[in-house]
């Protein structure tokens, strides 16, 4: 029988009882309420009951009862001992997620959503010098690094920030920041000073050979001038095109060490660049004449708009290399007469050049490895251009310092664009009437 029909049938069976004694005893108001308060009071010793099993051990055997109190018992405790093994399961995986982080080489912070420290294991408190006292303490408070606050503030952890340990300035940290929930963030801070110090021993080994090359290089190039010079090698046919083979390799060679010295003084340089004004447009119309002589050979048009009064702060032997590689880039990669077209203008807040050409194209998977060093879609045709593969790892940098972006699109048989992107903290304004004025933030 089901525990409330069981339930109906006593408080009848009770108020039948109460009528019939009432009847005789003629007090059948009396014992109904007897009767009611007999009921209620059942009620309320059950409500005792399971109030006490509640508080105390509710993970013990519920208290015996008939009917529905026992139904309602008998629910509770199969709540409970879900909710227990529940607890018991979130508790080992807790415990296995803070063995697992604990033997992590990595540091792990856990952060609210105010910025404090929640929890930390033991690689957190040796790379970032946090104790455990320090649990409930503002991060910044204890990681007291300028560019570690202003990565916390910017809210863009796209990139990864690099820094010197707190606890020893000859380790390098690279910085994640995770944001989860509800505004909580997760701190990993990996100790990349072995890699560092690799790649500094990598970009040395490539700046000293490139240094070593310079010199005979100057002087077999020296040599190819003369002989080339000389009346008897000319009028030889077959030494005369030799000698011209030897002076184009000579000078692509020439190139490659040039680019590869300019490549190791940007990524062995972490000063920010000076914070001088630089007249792109001045800049842009000067390697436009350049252009316009590389472009005549091969019948392609370049055009040129730009905002006359958008300057930068930067360096402008930097910048100049970068818009040139892309300038003379989209020239020297497309076959049939074709147009390159060069904007500089405002956007979001900052600015941008554009380089447009009527190219070939490339393809997408190779647009994720142009920035590569001698990564060539076509190694064929970029050797015959005379390009050096460097082109663009030199752009990558040389924007990365002054903290801008380049972004690629191009579809086959489309043609190529090449963005380069300024934040608004390095743009400025000029005009003819005024000093220049940078613009704010």
């Amino acid at each position: 029988m089901n525990s409330w029909s069981e339930e109906f049938w006593r408080l009848t069976g009770l108020i039948t009882l109460c009528l019939i004694l009432g009847l005789v005893f003629d007090e059948i108001v009396l014992l109904l309420i007897i009767g009611g308060t007999l009921y209620l009071g059942w009620h309320v010793f059950n409500l005792y009951r399971l109030d006490r099993w509640l508080r105390g051990a509710s993970h013990t055997t519920p208290p015996e009862a008939r009917g529905i109190w026992g139904e309602i018992f008998h629910h509770f405790y199969l709540l409970q001992k879900g909710n227990r093994e529940r607890k018991e399961k979130l508790t080992a995986m807790l415990d296995r997620f803070q063995q697992l982080t604990t033997a992590m080489p990595d540091g792990t912070v856990v952060l609210n959503a105010k910025g404090a420290i929640e929890w930390f294991n033991d690689a957190a408190g040796r790379l970032l010098g946090l104790r455990h006292q320090d649990a409930g303490q503002h991060i910044v408070n204890l990681v007291r690094h300028p560019a570690f606050l202003d990565y916390l503030e910017q809210h863009d952890f796209t990139e990864p920030l690099e820094l010197n340990s707190p606890t020893d300035e000859k380790r390098s940290l690279q910085i994640h920041v995770i944001p989860y929930g509800r505004d909580q963030r997760l701190i990993v801070a990996r100790d990349v000073t072995q890699l560092q110090r690799l790649e500094q021993m990598r970009r040395d080994f490539v700046a000293n050979v490139s240094h070593e090359l310079r010199t005979p290089l100057t002087v077999v190039a020296g040599y190819l001038e003369t002989l080339a010079d000389d009346s008897d090698v000319q009028t030889h046919t077959l030494w005369g095109q030799s000698l011209k083979v030897m002076q184009e390799q000579s000078d692509r060679m020439r190139h490659i060490v040039e680019d590869l010295l300019l490549l190791a003084k940007l990524e062995g340089s972490n000063t920010p660049p000076p914070h001088d004004p630089v007249s792109v447009p001045s800049m842009l119309a000067g390697i436009r004449e350049d252009a316009v002589n590389l472009a005549a050979k091969k019948g392609h048009r370049i055009k040129l708009d730009m905002d006359e009064n958008l300057w930068l702060y930067g360096n402008e032997q930097q910048l100049r290399s970068a818009f040139s590689n892309l300038i003379f880039n989209a020239i020297r990669y497309m076959s049939d007469p074709g147009t390159v077209t060069i904007t500089w203008h405002s956007a979001n807040g900052g600015a941008q050049l554009d380089v447009q050409d009527t190219g070939i194209g490339i393809a997408a998977h190779h647009i994720s490895r142009l920035t590569e060093r001698f990564y060539r879609v076509d190694v064929g045709r970029s050797r015959e251009t005379g390009g050096t593969g460097l082109g663009l790892a030199i752009v990558k940098h040389v924007l990365s310092r002054h903290r801008a972006t380049l972004k690629i699109h191009s579809k086959p048989e489309q043609g190529s664009t090449f963005s380069c992107r300024f934040p608004s903290h390095a743009i400025m304004h000029h005009n003819n009437t005024a000093s220049p004025q940078p613009v704010t933030k």
